[in-house]
């Protein structure tokens, strides 16, 4: 095993004590002290330097059967994570590299090598790799290009549209030819930010007005891709302005994620049958094979400056809770990301 440089003898890590009905609270959560352990045969132990907290996260604290197992009661919690390794026991990953890794809501992760991957903090900023070039940004690309069989031409509506995987959809979309790409977000600011910096065609505030009508006045001969990151009176809304052969990629649904009560569904499925319009949901680790080609198209796009991106960073792993809770809220603009 390498030299171990001086640690501390503990870190800190956030622990799920109970299930949040609702809106999580404070109390259903602790940051504790817990030891470092040594990497055992095949891992490695990293000094995390950035985290990442998702509106995914949400579903992961309810014992609801799910497509990922739920966070364990009393235990550490996890979440995308980069850092620097500062103790491995495996070959072809030495102390000093850095990695990409779900041990994220801690200081320091013990984590098998195998579920680690190598990135470099040359080619482009740590905390990329967790926001337009990691997980964020090939949900965006994938959710496109694949799920919504995205082609030249279409006009593009994204809902949620100033969050990190928002802001990335509609930039592909225009970078891959779109006629429009419109977008929907949560204050007269984003919206500007969309039109502005991201390259809208246009976007317009929810809660300025009904979400149909204010589609509608935005795209006036209808979409072609809707991408759904909210649900609720967007998804009925994109229905009703689907064009014939319309796709709906669904990535999360904000709006419910808190709900106690199930919500209505859409009023207008029908629409689906004179559109023949499909509706598909997906998520981003059936679509890992299109990471190569992701890494190297998106990244030439960062590099030359056509995509841009945004980060909101919030300093300190004592303020993760806090950050998690603002996702939620859609205090963010782009990427919510944790600087240990």
């Amino acid at each position: 095993m390498s030299d171990t440089p001086a640690l501390p003898a503990t870190s800190r890590e956030w622990h799920l004590l109970s299930r949040p009905e609702g809106w999580p609270k404070p109390e259903d959560f602790a940051l504790v002290e817990a030891e470092i352990r040594q990497p055992g045969a095949n891992e490695v132990l990293v000094r995390n330097k950035y985290l990442s907290v998702d509106p995914y996260m949400r579903g992961r604290m309810s014992a609801a059967k799910s497509y990922v197992a739920p966070f364990e009661l009393g235990k550490a919690m996890q979440g995308g994570a980069v850092g620097e390794v500062v103790a491995s026991n495996i070959d072809g990953i030495a102390p000093g590299d850095h990695v990409l890794h779900f041990g994220g809501w801690r200081e320091y992760a013990t984590v098998d090598a195998k579920q680690t991957v190598k990135v470099d903090p040359d080619a482009a900023p740590l905390s990329t790799y967790l926001g337009v070039l990691g997980m964020t940004g090939l949900t965006a690309y994938a959710g496109l290009l694949r799920t919504a069989a995205f082609k030249e031409g279409d006009s593009v509506f994204v809902s949620g549209a100033a969050g990190a995987v928002g802001s990335q959809v509609g930039q592909i979309a225009k970078l891959k030819g779109a006629s429009r790409v419109i977008g929907s977000a949560g204050s007269d600011e984003k919206v500007k930010l969309l039109v502005e910096e991201y390259g809208f065609d246009a976007a317009f505030n929810y809660k300025n007005g009904p979400v149909g009508k204010q589609l509608r006045d935005a795209a006036p001969d209808g979409v072609d891709v809707y991408f759904d990151n909210v649900g609720g009176d967007h998804l009925e809304a994109a229905i009703g302005s689907l064009n014939r052969g319309g796709r709906i990629a669904v990535c999360g649904m904000i709006s419910v994620y808190n709900n106690t009560e199930p919500a209505p569904g859409p009023k207008n499925l029908a629409r689906l049958i004179q559109t023949r319009g499909r509706i598909e949901g997906f998520l981003v680790g059936d679509h890992y094979d299109l990471q190569p080609e992701f890494v190297q198209e998106v990244g030439a796009w960062v590099r030359s400056g056509e995509l841009k991106y945004r980060e909101t960073v919030v300093e300190g792993i004592e303020n993760n809770l806090e950050a998690f809770l603002g996702v939620l809220r859609g205090d963010n603009t782009g990427k919510m990301i944790v600087k240990v």
